[in-house]
């Protein structure tokens, strides 16, 4: 404190000086000085002094313009930078690719739970029109709440992926339950009458759902069975004579007994309730209760992680998949449906699907993904004779990701997905169009370069076989690897 109370009395009487000096030879020690061009302006005022009074006049001039300039530099800096983030907000805006909170709709809200519907693919760009007849959604129900019975006109694939419930489906000579809960995979075709429980006391259940319209393209539309003002029943559409006469009740009869429903589609259970709901069976004309017992009991659920063993597992990451051959209902959407958990500070393998168009959701974690795309950027519009902009032929698509981003990754298009140093990165998959697909591994364990001929890999890579099989042979970890910052701290061969 001492050596910095002495500096800062040192410092004030040099300026005092200073300023008593250039008093002496009439020039205002309080001018301000501008940087840039008119540095020569100021120092033009020093050319009359002499001697120390003049020298002390220019380094004036210097200090103060190399303040300024440091100062404008800095300003350009934060200016260049804020442009810079504009123009990735513009990327970001027109990528066709990712979709983030802002392209999700509240279709439904309640107190109790809540209906986001994510816009149409094709909403940025066509680019995506070979899956224009998918939409998503994420159902959220509250604790102890229940969904009224409601049917749709879109075939459609449920995954839980957090919390416990009890779905039920109405068929056409019965009723089938599920207790559900994190990981199952349930079909529901187009028309079929369902109602939902969250049969967990504290923890929220969150449902994501594909669904492929049957009378629209890209639109569907939910029908409320029960209900009355708030959701609408469908019945009081109907005109009241026939209303009266299909279900042979009075008008006053039926405007008292609809008109008792307001408080929307998610309701609060009691705990009773719930039980019955959850472990009640139907006997005869039940499907019983899926998953106790024998999976064989239903045909219309299946569990990712009730598999022997995931597709794909390191110390780096787990994959779970379901094939049709293992859930049959798939076929109908021709569809894979799979689960990547990738370990904290790792990536997946890079590949390309040569059919499927992956659909992705991110359900837990952070990190980012790139892809390799033809160029989609719309601030660009000098295209070259094969369509390429700029001369280019690809663009790098990148991403961060958080939970609840979606990302679709074309047939055909490289990509890989990375998880923070912080959180492992959890990301349900919906592939569609699987059959005949071939998953190509661009590195690691079984990556395709490894196939080649001799003579291929020489003439393509302009290197020797050994040479070639060395590069593509030194990642012996196979579809999960370390991250990019795990591996700088590795020696590389």
């Amino acid at each position: 404190q001492k050596e910095e109370c002495v500096r800062t009395c040192e410092e004030y009487h040099r300026e005092k000086k200073d300023r008593e000096s250039l008093k002496e030879v009439g020039q205002d020690p309080d001018v301000e000085f501008h940087p840039g061009g008119e540095l020569s302006e100021c120092q033009s005022r020093c050319v009359g002094l002499a001697g120390e009074v003049r020298q002390l006049c220019l380094f004036r001039c210097q200090q103060k313009w190399r303040r300024d300039y440091a100062s404008r530099w800095e300003e350009e800096g934060k200016k260049q930078s804020k442009e810079d983030a504009e123009d990735e907000g513009e990327e970001e805006k027109h990528n066709p690719y990712v979709f983030e909170d802002k392209h999700f709709s509240t279709a439904i809200k309640t107190g109790k739970g809540r209906v986001d519907l994510l816009t149409k693919f094709t909403h940025n760009s066509d680019i995506l029109r070979g899956i224009e007849n998918y939409r998503l959604a994420l159902l959220v129900a509250s604790p102890k709440s229940f969904v009224v019975p409601n049917h749709f006109d879109a075939n459609a694939i449920f995954v839980v992926t957090q919390g416990r419930g009890t779905l039920t489906l109405i068929h056409e000579d019965k009723r089938e339950s599920f207790n559900i809960e994190t990981g199952d995979i349930i079909h529901v075709r187009a028309g079929t009458p369902l109602y939902l429980i969250n049969r967990d006391d504290n923890e929220k259940l969150f449902i994501v759902k594909l669904l492929q319209p049957i009378n629209q393209p890209d639109h569907y539309e939910v029908f409320y069975g029960a209900g009355g003002a708030k959701p609408e029943s469908f019945y009081e559409t109907f005109s009241t004579e026939i209303l009266e006469a299909a279900l042979k009740t009075s008008r006053d009869k039926l405007e008292r007994f609809f008109d008792k429903q307001g408080k929307g589609p998610f309701l609060e259970a009691s705990r009773e309730q719930i039980e019955a709901m959850s472990s009640h069976e139907e006997g005869s004309r039940g499907g019983g209760l899926w998953p106790f017992g024998s999976e064989s009991k239903s045909k219309s659920a299946f569990n990712l992680f009730r598999k022997r063993e995931p597709s794909h597992c390191n110390r780096y990451g787990q994959l779970f998949e379901v094939e049709e051959d293992e859930f049959k209902r798939l076929k109908d959407f021709d569809l894979r449906v799979s689960y990547a958990n990738i370990t904290k500070g790792c990536m997946s393998a890079p590949f390309y699907n040569s059919r499927a168009i992956k659909i992705a959701i991110v359900v837990k974690g952070e990190g980012y993904f790139e892809m390799v795309s033809p160029p989609v950027s719309p601030k660009s519009s000098q295209e070259d004779s094969g369509g390429r902009k700029n001369g280019s032929r690809y663009q790098k698509i990148s991403s961060r990701l958080r939970s609840d981003t979606v990302f679709v990754v074309p047939a055909g298009h490289p990509f890989v997905t990375v998880a923070s140093r912080n959180n492992n990165l959890e990301i349900l998959c919906f592939e569609v169009n699987i059959e005949n697909n071939v998953r190509y591994l661009l590195a690691g364990e079984g990556n395709y370069v490894q196939q080649f001929e001799k003579e291929a890999k020489e003439l393509a890579f302009k290197s020797k076989e050994e040479e070639v099989d060395r590069i593509f042979g030194n990642q012996d970890e196979e579809f999960f690897f370390p991250g990019p910052r795990q591996q700088r701290g590795r020696d590389y061969e």
